[in-house]
């Protein structure tokens, strides 16, 4: 058994690749649970968010977990093996450290990752499939975390998704200030760029969501107003800059809808961001005129642009990780001589139970108290000794040097000049 992280990023695989293979929020404790009882995994957690969706376990082979992912998402692993990386042990520590630490991350430096990761071990929690290795991994995740925040710049000059948005715009509109904007949806993402765009005053601000609290709570926070989804296809001619983060398992917006906006708008210019995996926006809607959608990768590569003014704050980074995979792996070592400790110590116990049991029959029977004990002492050293001396004596003379010296180390037995 041994820890593995196997799962794919925006490095590895494109949108339409990972959009596949997302684990929904409100699915992940079943999922979870899914792969444990369904395969030969005894500990696991999801990370899945817009940029990646990884699996970090406690396994025998990682095939069981690609061979899950794939057969979950009514996949062949085929399909998706291409664009996996499959790390083990060490690796899969440093890559967990990188990852949660903001290095690995589109946009180098970005916060949201390290809630991500909390998130999904609050989920693996809630079900019952963090064990030692991984719960061990995890706290010492956040902890390399959270030094490097505060050891580093890694956070200076990052430029989010959200402010990404609102430079394009303004290179499209001359003012925002002038934009009626949609936002659809009501997670961290859209809360983010609805901040964004706010301070810039735009004309109007609409909130569209699945549950009508969430989206009233932004429209208060906001000064906006709320619409259902239902209302999405006829209102959409009124804004002209549209904002997308749901968990939806399908596109929301489709090309018809779209072509009827354009219709109404005297083809006017619409921006939109689709912020969403899987998409939201139908791919085919980037193709029309008038149109400028933008996807998360889109906004990635423009927030990546400032990445060598944080390369110094990357390599102390990077420092920091190398020193605590070391430090973790020192513990993971410590973890498997546990069988080997166990054993050891219950071999002499035995063997002292044994001796102390004659020990006190021969009591028992009157014997002299200091022949018993005088007994005792010499069957135990003798029982003690045994092992080595017959190793030794039975060395082939390649092992006898080096495991003279090896009994020399375990017994301290003083040099001799």
């Amino acid at each position: 058994m041994q820890l593995y992280a196997i799962g794919l990023n925006h490095q590895t695989a494109p949108l339409n690749v990972r959009e596949q293979v997302v684990f929904h929020a409100e699915r992940l404790v079943g999922a979870l649970n899914d792969l444990v009882a369904r395969r030969p995994v005894q500990e696991a957690a999801i990370v899945s968010t817009c940029n990646r969706t990884e699996i970090y376990c406690h396994a025998e082979d990682p095939r069981a977990a690609i061979d899950w992912m794939a057969a979950y998402h009514q996949l062949k692993p085929q399909q998706i093996e291409p664009y996996l990386y499959k790390l083990p042990q060490e690796q899969a520590v440093k890559h967990a450290f990188r990852v949660a630490s903001g290095l690995d991350s589109m946009v180098v430096g970005e916060p949201q990752i390290l809630g991500q990761f909390k998130d999904a071990v609050r989920a693996a929690e809630t079900a019952g499939t963090l064990g030692l290795h991984l719960n061990k991994l995890f706290q010492r995740t956040f902890a390399v975390a959270k030094s490097v925040r505060t050891e580093t710049d890694i956070g200076a000059s990052t430029v989010s998704m959200a402010a990404a948005a609102v430079q394009l715009a303004g290179r499209i509109y001359p003012s925002i200030a002038e934009q009626a904007i949609l936002f659809i949806g009501a997670g961290e993402m859209v809360e983010l760029c609805a901040s964004h765009f706010a301070a810039h005053h735009p004309k109007r601000m609409t909130f569209a969501n699945r549950t009508g609290e969430r989206a009233q709570h932004l429209a208060d926070r906001f000064l906006g107003r709320v619409i259902s989804l239902n209302d999405v296809p006829a209102q959409l001619a009124l804004h002209d800059i549209v904002v997308c983060c749901t968990a939806s398992p399908l596109p929301i917006i489709g090309k018809g809808i779209v072509e009827s906006a354009l219709l109404a708008r005297k083809h006017r210019p619409m921006m939109m961001f689709d912020l969403a995996v899987p998409r939201d926006v139908e791919g085919e809607v980037g193709k029309l005129d008038d149109i400028f959608l933008y996807t998360v990768d889109d906004l990635g590569k423009i927030a990546s642009a400032g990445k060598a003014q944080r390369q110094n704050a990357v390599e102390q980074a990077e420092v920091i990780i190398e020193n605590q995979v070391t430090d973790f792996m020192h513990w993971l070592g410590n973890r498997e001589l546990v069988p080997t400790i166990r054993a050891l110590r219950d071999t002499a116990e035995r063997a002292r139970r044994n001796e102390v049991e004659r020990a006190l029959r021969k009591l028992n029977t009157g014997e002299d108290p200091q022949r018993v004990i005088e007994a005792l002492s010499q069957a135990l050293t003798n029982k003690l000794m045994h092992p080595p001396t017959h190793a030794l004596n039975h060395a082939s003379e390649t092992e006898r040097a080096e495991l003279a010296a090896l009994l020399t180390r375990l017994y301290q037995i003083p040099r001799q000049e």
